[in-house]
């Protein structure tokens, strides 16, 4: 409903008409660093070229997030109006999507909606009767989590390898293929038409004095409601977790969440009615990100869980620069000893201290960032990461290393399901026998024992337990 209609107004209008009226709803950009989408227009309508482009960055790579798919896969015609008004704001006549090639339905819905655009004239030639001419084409994306970020993605559209780029020159005043290039996320595009349809004042009428308008999570993890929700900016996280997510199964206790994906941190239950825009986030320790949102709950190791982000870190790092390259190498490594107990107090001053140093020192977001779950992690749950260094326990039970299988004989009726089904034959009977029963309960030997778990899985009566 009302499709194009945005474009339609949009040229009718001075080009620096459009782009005051986007600056007007003060929409940012929903990628991860929340820039002004109007300041990001206007720098580009100002360099001076005969050619500029529009890039939507549709490689989505965060863990567990899928917003943009969501929104290509069910709305394709809106991210193009939205691309085609950003055209014609900054006097650009080709856009670009970048999607990466793991989406196929979006693919396909994508390349489907630009040709029948281009089959009723919505695209090409003098569009609406204007002098207006612009065109979209789509390239895939290998899946690389740097080329995320817009200088890397860059490069990739150009045939190079996606590894970012020095700035300055930023991309509006030296892009792609060295010209003036706007790049806007999924969803910031698709809320451009509705701001030139509506008008600037309807949008911002929705979120806070800074954060204008609605954000698309995706809330996953320990919630009993996982998918997709839209919600005005402002909302708490409380309203998030608990109004709309449904809260935490099993009644399990709420640890955190994390915000932000990789690049993001985690709040603890103190956050909870903390409002969620932009800036807020960050000041809190986190980010607001693409959207992603994780809940945890009380048991998740934290300190496994920044190991987790660190993995996916070191193994999507491009090399390009020292300090990310090496740096969140020897920050896992440093982990990885931790959750197996192997680390010590001067292991954790080193963490912190590589943290600092990657985080101040790396070429791109991602190293940046790269930190800011460990940081997080320390900031709020520094006991879970001393138990595992002094104690050498995990106190969620979790790091294999530091945990062990052990069988209560007053709960045990020594039926053998567990020693059946176990990988490593390490269950037998031993001599105890409980009082009233006719066998002898099992015994775990824990030198032996995997840690798979299947004895758990296999016991009716909870006698087999974590320590």
């Amino acid at each position: 409903m009302g499709a194009f209609q945005g474009l339609k107004r949009a040229l009718s209008m001075d080009r620096q008409a459009v782009i005051d009226e986007v600056l007007a709803s003060g929409l940012r950009g929903r990628g991860g660093a929340g820039f002004p989408t109007g300041r990001k227009w206007q720098f580009a309508y100002g360099s001076q070229s005969d050619t500029k482009y529009v890039v939507c960055n549709g490689d989505e790579g965060d863990p567990g997030a899928f917003m943009d798919r969501s929104i290509l896969e069910g709305n394709p015609l809106a991210v193009i109006e939205g691309m085609m008004i950003a055209g014609y704001a900054i006097g650009a006549q080709n856009g670009y999507f970048y999607v990466r090639a793991e989406y196929p339905i979006a693919v396909n819905r994508l390349r489907k909606a630009i040709a029948q655009a281009r089959e009723v004239g919505l695209l090409g030639e003098n569009i609406l009767g204007t002098d207006f001419s612009f065109d979209c084409h789509l390239r895939l994306g290998a899946g690389a989590f740097v080329c995320g970020e817009e200088t890397a993605l860059l490069n990739s559209l150009e045939g190079k390898r996606g590894m970012p780029r020095p700035r300055p020159p930023f991309p509006a005043v030296k892009g792609l293929w060295g010209q003036p290039t706007i790049i806007n996320n999924v969803e910031t595009l698709a809320c451009v038409p509705y701001i030139l349809r509506e008008g600037a004042g309807e949008f911002a009428s929705v979120g806070t004095e800074r954060s204008k308008g609605t954000k698309v999570f995706a809330l996953g993890g320990k919630v009993n409601n996982v998918g997709l929700v839209e919600v005005p900016m402002g909302t708490t996280l409380r309203e998030l977790i608990y109004d709309i997510g449904g809260g935490i199964p099993n009644g399990k206790k709420f640890k955190a969440i994390q915000t932000g994906g990789p690049s993001g941190g985690c709040l603890t239950e103190e956050f909870l009615d903390e409002p969620i825009d932009f800036d807020n986030l960050v000041a809190k320790g986190s980010m607001m990100g693409s959207g992603g949102a994780i809940v945890m709950d009380e048991d998740n190791c934290m300190v496994d869980v920044a190991k987790f982000y660190m993995e996916f870190i070191c193994d999507e790092s491009c090399g390009k620069c020292t300090p990310c390259r090496i740096g969140t190498k020897r920050m896992l490594e440093i982990l990885t000893k931790i959750t197996e107990g192997k680390g010590t107090m001067h292991d954790l001053e080193e963490l912190e201290e590589l943290s600092d140093t990657v985080k101040t020192n790396s070429l791109c977001a991602l190293g940046q960032t790269s930190a800011n779950p460990i940081n997080s992690t320390i900031a709020h749950f520094k006991d879970e990461y001393i138990a595992h260094i002094v104690d050498k326990k995990c106190p969620a039970h979790v790091c294999k290393s530091l945990m062990e299988y052990h069988i209560d004989p007053d709960k045990c009726i020594g039926c053998g399901k567990c020693a059946k089904g176990c990988p490593a034959n390490c269950i037998e009977r031993s001599d105890y026998t409980a009082p009233g029963h006719k066998l002898a309960s099992m015994k775990i030997n824990t030198q032996e024992c995997l840690k798979c778990g299947n004895c758990i899985s296999s016991c009716k009566f909870n006698a087999i337990e974590k320590r």
